[in-house]
């Protein structure tokens, strides 16, 4: 029989908590440039690009210059873009009712995901020499990667959360 209290659920449940977050986290791309390292990489490639050009210019291989600024416009759009999809991320938020997966691409697209946690598992893929390859939420028919461009050391961090708070619902606490 329930206590005197009406506040309180028979079973010592508290509804409200149901769909408060007990793990939480945002996952960025590995990015292996930052802005400054950005620059110092296009300026170091500018400088050789420029030093070759010219060497190759006045030895009467002109079209070489051309070439070489074709490829110097090809590696800027090349990280250029790498850096603009850096900001891209993907949410994650497991409460004791739902799993919450949102990706938001750097044009700032966003698609979600939702599962039940009770009918979800953790897949993931290990290389010993690579460490973490691929993690992936499976439910039913439905799976999806997470942290798909995250690195390895990064991917396993948000294995172990993910496995501990899906673990904590499963055994009710």
């Amino acid at each position: 029989m329930a206590s005197g209290n009406p506040s309180v659920h028979p079973d010592g449940l508290d509804p409200d908590t149901f769909d408060r977050p007990i793990f939480t986290t945002t996952i960025r791309p590995h990015q292996s440039l930052s802005r400054t390292g950005f620059r110092v990489v296009m300026g170091g490639l500018c400088l050789v690009s420029l030093v070759v050009s010219v060497w190759a210019w006045r030895m009467g291989f002109w079209p070489i210059a051309g070439f070489f600024g074709l490829d110097m416009l090809g590696i800027y759009l090349a990280l250029k873009t790498s850096v603009k999809r850096g900001a891209s991320f993907e949410e994650v938020m497991i409460s004791q009712i739902e799993i919450l997966l949102a990706r938001v691409s750097h044009r700032g697209e966003r698609r979600e995901w939702r599962f039940n946690p009770l009918w979800t598992k953790l897949e993931s893929i290990d290389d010993d020499e690579y460490g973490l390859q691929r993690l992936t939420l499976v439910s039913r028919r439905q799976e999806v990667a997470v942290a798909r461009d995250a690195g390895p050391e990064e991917r396993a961090r948000v294995a172990d959360g993910l496995s501990r708070a899906l673990a904590d619902i499963k055994k009710g606490r």
